[in-house]
């Protein structure tokens, strides 16, 4: 898809992800990436489901990284988790060009970590657009973009919303 256009004072979530999607997780601020993990996950095909391929990831908190001595080696075990996630109830309007096999869901949360929406889409991509508190004088204060193929171009759709302060 090509760039998307800025949208000022509103804030983009989407609810899935078609396949081939990348995101990467941020620690929040106190907090860092274990050492040797990697934060991206990715939408793929697994035993013919869409499902987000995890690697192990965590944020540990600074304070306790820097109490820890040198020396001082901890068993940090943990259950594995599941790789596959189930899809989550979804919305759908009108994806019947599109094969449910070929959308994520929405990913895992992880402790002290945020994901960070990325700047690459795929056809068949969905935005949420919502206008942030105070920028929400004129309705529509929330709308969607979809990211379409027409007549041989790659398209977003436009959005029906505008976020202003103005009185």
């Amino acid at each position: 898809c090509p760039a998307l256009p800025r949208t000022e004072f509103a804030d983009v979530t989407a609810e899935t992800y078609p396949l081939g999607t990348k995101l990467y997780y941020e620690c929040d601020s106190g907090y860092t990436r274990r050492s040797g993990q990697y934060a991206g996950i990715r939408c793929q095909r697994i035993q013919q489901v869409a499902s987000w391929d995890y690697k192990e990831f965590e944020c540990i908190d600074e304070k306790i990284l820097l109490s820890m001595a040198v020396t001082m080696e901890l068993d940090f075990t943990q259950k594995p988790e599941r790789k596959t996630q189930s899809p989550a109830p979804q919305k759908r309007e009108n994806l019947s060009e599109f094969d449910q096999k070929d959308f994520c869901g929405p990913p895992k949360t992880i402790p002290h970590a945020s994901l960070s929406l990325n700047k690459q889409y795929y056809v068949g991509q969905v935005l949420h657009f919502k206008c942030q508190s105070g920028y929400d004088k004129r309705p529509p204060t929330s709308g969607t973009r979809r990211c379409k193929k027409v007549n041989g171009k790659i398209i977003w759709t436009s959005l029906d919303m505008r976020c202003t302060n103005d009185s």
